[in-house]
């Protein structure tokens, strides 16, 4: 038999995939990656609907920490946010989860490898160019693009085949990872409409105000409220405290990789807060200079991983100076949480520029005086005086 390894969600496009590649005379090995969001009993349940699907063998890949350490680090680095909005929550996982399946395929020596994206969306962009760059001996296939699919007819062949797993009482699609969670259905593909509040995975649980104290070291979440942990840990640890706020909801849209406009729900109170929370203790730990490159790159970054420009060895460049960055950033930032939204109120560091020992702005000058802070004025206008004088 032709050994194949598919990507497998256990949602309905993977499904359908499994099943229908099954019958056309594959060995099917479904392939999970857990890149946070997965709790055990899920896990268990995916792996029995697999088997349920005609699949050969089923295994899950844990890669959370995988998935931090060589994405969601720099992301945080760079407070990346898509269009200022969107902390990539779902384009980052893509990422690791194409390298982990495509690793796996060639360790069991498969001669192809199936992904159920649709031929309009930016994950298969995602899945081919890391499959065709890693693997190039190795056939893609994908059955929702190839076929054109709609979700009803993939709905009505599974039924067909026996299958039922209530697929119509999923409205909406949901994708939950470390660091976010994706929610997509009819509103979404409106230009006007909001999601409602039932759409979103974690519900409005606390009403009552909470402090909470994030600890960085050299930029990495090293704490949450004193309590030390890996990062990837504490990031979890903080999107349980703060997802009881419904906080983190907002709805992104942007310019695909294929060229259109798309728009997407999502929910993503750890990214949020940890991104708000960093940026600031860079503010007081970084010169402004820092500041200004990591902006244009941090934008860059976050666009070439969206575009699943991720092998690139620029890549590596722009973490590498993102990395250096951070050498300082290190300290206790305090935030209140409130429903649906939160403050970030300030910041404790041994690094703080703000030091008042060289003046506090707009009071007083302690580090130079005001003959030499006349000078400076006077030669920092220069260049603007004299073009307006020989030029009005």
């Amino acid at each position: 038999m032709k050994k194949l390894v598919i990507a497998y969600s256990g949602g309905l496009d993977t499904s359908y995939c499994a099943v229908s590649l099954s019958k056309a005379g594959y060995d099917v090995h479904a392939v999970s990656v857990n890149t946070g969001g997965f709790t055990k009993d899920e896990i268990t349940k995916i792996e029995a609907n697999a088997y349920k699907m005609g699949v050969a063998t089923y295994k899950n890949i844990d890669a959370v920490a995988t998935f931090y350490q060589k994405v969601v680090k720099y992301l945080i680095f760079g407070n990346v946010l898509k269009n200022n909005t969107y902390p990539l929550s779902v384009s980052a996982e893509r990422i690791i989860q194409a390298i982990e399946i495509i690793e796996y395929a060639k360790s069991i020596d498969a001669k192809y490898i199936a992904h159920g994206s649709t031929g309009a969306g930016n994950d298969q962009v995602r899945f081919d160019m890391i499959f065709q760059t890693l693997a190039p001996e190795i056939e893609i296939i994908t059955p929702i693009r190839d076929q054109k699919l709609s979700r009803q007819e993939e709905i009505d062949y599974l039924m067909s085949n026996g299958i039922d797993m209530n697929w119509n009482k999923a409205k909406y699609s949901v994708n939950k990872g470390l660091w976010g969670t994706s929610v997509g259905g009819e509103e979404t593909l409106t230009s006007e409409k909001p999601l409602p509040e039932a759409a979103y995975p974690s519900q409005v649980e606390k009403s009552e105000e909470e402090k909470v104290k994030l600890t960085f070291k050299k930029g990495e979440l090293s704490a949450v409220n004193g309590i030390e942990g890996s990062a990837e840990k504490n990031i979890e640890d903080l999107n349980n405290i703060a997802s009881k706020y419904g906080i983190g909801r907002d709805i992104h849209v942007g310019d695909t990789i294929v060229g259109i406009k798309g728009r997407v729900g999502f929910e993503a109170a750890a990214a949020l807060i940890t991104i708000k929370a960093h940026h600031l203790l860079e503010k007081h730990t970084l010169t402004k200079w820092q500041m200004q490159h990591k902006e244009y790159l941090s934008s860059f970054y976050g666009m070439h991983l969206h575009e699943g420009q991720y092998l690139d060895p620029v890549m590596r460049d722009m973490e590498a100076f993102l990395e250096n960055s951070q050498t300082n950033v290190s300290g206790d930032v305090f935030v209140s949480l409130k429903p649906y939204h939160f403050t970030v109120d300030g910041i404790s560091s041994e690094h703080d520029l703000m030091n008042d020992k060289f003046g506090s702005y707009g009071e007083m000058n302690k580090g130079w005086t005001a003959d030499e802070a006349k000078g400076f004025i006077k030669i920092l206008g220069n260049q603007n005086r004299i073009y307006q004088q020989v030029n009005n």
